[in-house]
């Protein structure tokens, strides 16, 4: 299994048996939310559509693997996303067979696809890799894999002594407290099992990695190792372990 990082996604291609492309959080229709908390933006779905759809054009991949959060009102749809979903699943299905993991924002996005474009909710393994949105504990059947996740947008915000500052998307990849998550425990035979979050594809969804850590939003971020924890930039540029990000409170 080979992991290709995508910069100008973020998204991963996924190459084993298959190749697959992976996008997580596009949260389409986060315009109208937006203004109705006094901040108006002109909605930005062509755009992102259009740059995943360069993605998939240049990647050629055999097909597109959704983590959840595709649109983003809970827990209705806005007239925003009535509108525009649609149009977009059946662009991004023209081009590629695609698969989604639901997230906890893509209640009633059933009716937009078919059902064996439908994953389950606490994820499942496509050739070798689990995969699910992140928000609920994971299936047992995940023990033992990578899994790749979304939900937790992560971001990473660097700041040195001047006050400049770097912000960017960037992936958390750790090790997981199989217990704790209610899988079955490792063995000395047994791999161990990694949890990948990815960065959200939408442009102006951001978490910063150690608010993740210190108010966790799901099961797996609850029980990730954070001294088996490593930060890796959206195009795949190794950062180091987490706890170099942490300040020393001694200091």
């Amino acid at each position: 299994m080979n992991l290709e990082f995508i910069g100008d996604g973020p998204a991963l291609v996924v190459t084993g048996e298959e190749r697959n492309l992976v996008v997580a959080d596009l949260h389409f229709g986060i315009e109208a939310d937006l203004a109705l908390h006094g901040l108006h933006f002109r909605s930005r779905s062509k755009a992102r559509l259009e740059r995943l759809l360069a993605i998939v054009d240049r990647v050629d991949p055999d097909g597109l693997l959704l983590l959840g959060d595709v649109k983003h009102s809970i827990p209705s749809l806005t007239r925003q996303e009535y509108v525009e979903l649609p149009r977009i699943l059946e662009t991004l299905r023209d081009r590629v067979p695609l698969r989604l993991f639901p997230g906890n924002h893509d209640i009633g996005i059933e009716r937009y696809l078919k059902p064996a474009e439908i994953c389950a909710k606490e994820g499942s393994i496509i050739d070798g890799v689990g995969y699910l949105h992140g928000h609920m504990y994971p299936s047992p059947a995940l023990a033992g894999h990578l899994m790749i996740a979304g939900h937790h947008h992560p971001l990473l915000s660097l700041r040195d002594e001047v006050g400049c500052a770097l912000q960017s998307p960037a992936y958390l990849r750790a090790g997981v407290n199989n217990g704790a998550l209610g899988m079955p425990e490792k063995n000395g035979t047994d791999a161990p099992t990694r949890v990948l979050f990815m960065p959200a594809f939408n442009e102006i969804a951001g978490y910063d990695i150690l608010q993740i850590i210190k108010n966790p939003t799901s099961p797996l971020s609850r029980h990730i190792l954070p001294d088996d924890t490593e930060i890796i930039l959206a195009d795949g540029t190794y950062i180091g372990p987490l706890y170099a990000l942490i300040p020393d409170e001694s200091d």
